[in-house]
């Protein structure tokens, strides 16, 4: 079985814009290639699971979010990194797209996407970690198994450690620093 590091996209992979519609304005954060390369080189299939209510919201569709990650796996590849898979939840209670306008297992804090991708990629959730920049990403994290859940202070999280912040979770300072705590806590599982 494959051990993974689950990756939240905005505010984690890409710079935190608000309901990003446009291809050419994602920007890598800084040390994202490399920390890819680092969990690549350990072992570690990287994967993106990602809310994007924006879908429901009706602010773009599934095609222009296909555009964004295509533009985001072009910088990427640009400094030799490669996301190994990319999971969206499209769904939002109160949506304005009816086919998107519901409640799922899929949107995070729920496992939903998690789950799935360890089905269709033989992931030993016990030996993978979630990064992300909300408590929800990291809820999702441990509601999957994941004994690792790292916030990070860009995107959101660089509003500082939240109240809510679950007890098991730690906090570094970016997509790099967390990478390397997650080599160190799971590299040789």
């Amino acid at each position: 079985m494959n051990k993974a590091c689950f990756l939240d996209r905005d505010g984690v992979l890409i710079e935190e814009m608000d309901y990003l519609s446009d291809p050419a304005k994602a920007i890598l954060i800084n040390g994202a290639a490399d920390a890819i390369k680092r969990l690549h080189e350990n072992g570690f299939k990287v994967i993106v699971v990602s809310n994007q209510s924006g879908i429901a919201r009706g602010y773009f569709s599934t095609e222009t979010l296909s555009l964004i990650n295509k533009r985001i796996e072009e910088l990427l590849a640009g400094s030799g990194a490669a996301v190994d898979a990319w999971y969206h939840c499209p769904h939002h209670p109160k949506g304005k797209v009816a086919e998107y306008s519901m409640e799922c297992s899929c949107r995070k804090p729920e496992p939903g996407m998690l789950l799935k991708a360890a089905g269709e990629h033989n992931i030993d959730i016990s030996k993978s970690a979630m990064i992300g920049d909300k408590t929800s990403d990291l809820e999702a994290g441990f509601a999957a198994g994941c004994p690792v859940g790292i916030l990070v202070a860009t995107g959101y999280g660089q509003e500082g450690i939240p109240d809510s912040m679950p007890e098991k979770a730690v906090y570094k300072k970016d997509i790099l620093d967390a990478a390397e705590y997650v080599i160190e806590a799971l590299g040789n599982e």
